[in-house]
C-alpha cells in the first residue's frame, strides 16, 4: 500500500472519530447532572449489602 493512501485513511478515521468525540460531549452537555440520585442510590446499595452481609442478633425471650 502506497504511505500517501496510508495516510489519507488515516485522516479520514481521524476525521470521523473527533465527530464522535464532539457528538458526544454535545450529548454528555445536555444531560441532567444526577449527582444527588446517584449519591442515594449508591448509599442504598452500600446499606444493602451490610445488611446482607452482617449476621442479625437472634432475641433471647425468657
Amino acid at each position: 500500500m502506497d504511505p500517501r493512501t496510508h495516510l489519507a485513511l488515516h485522516h479520514a478515521r481521524a476525521t470521523d472519530l473527533r465527530g464522535e468525540a464532539d457528538a458526544y460531549r454535545l450529548a454528555a452537555s445536555a444531560r441532567r447532572p444526577r449527582p444527588l440520585r446517584t449519591r442515594l442510590g449508591w448509599t442504598l446499595v452500600d446499606l444493602g449489602l451490610r445488611l446482607a452481609a452482617t449476621p442479625r442478633a437472634v432475641a433471647v425471650v425468657s
